[in-house]
């Protein structure tokens, strides 16, 4: 069975494979949604975009993006837009992602607007 690693909460769960990852960290008690999406979001129909996770290990064991969700986290969404430039293919939503094999992520990754070296 593959394993998830969520790096913000330190906490590993073992999903079976092809599982959502979504459904999965629900079920596990991780918090995906930021205030105040934990209250109303659009329970992973991938229209929110708030389930964002940053996949930082393992990314050739997620599912292949869909043209949806990678509609849905430019067009709709102009801050996602601009958080997905230079993550493009580890910036995922989880409602919308199944896991093949182990991963690690980071939950409710922030913002980096200008990149890591940007003022050095």
């Amino acid at each position: 069975m593959p394993t998830v690693t969520f790096v913000n909460e330190k906490k590993t769960v073992e999903v079976p494979a092809g599982s959502n990852l979504r459904r999965e960290a629900i079920k596990a008690g991780v918090q995906l949604y930021p205030f105040p999406h934990n209250y109303v979001n659009c329970l992973g129909f991938g229209a929110c975009t708030s389930c964002r996770v940053m996949v930082k290990k393992g990314v050739e064991n997620c599912s292949v993006q869909s043209g949806y969700e990678k509609f849905m986290m430019t067009v709709p969404h102009p801050l996602t837009f601009f958080a997905r430039i230079g993550n493009e293919s580890t910036l995922r939503l989880a409602c919308q992602m199944q896991v093949n094999g182990d991963i690690e992520v980071q939950t409710q990754p922030s913002l980096n607007w200008h990149g890591e070296k940007f003022w050095s």
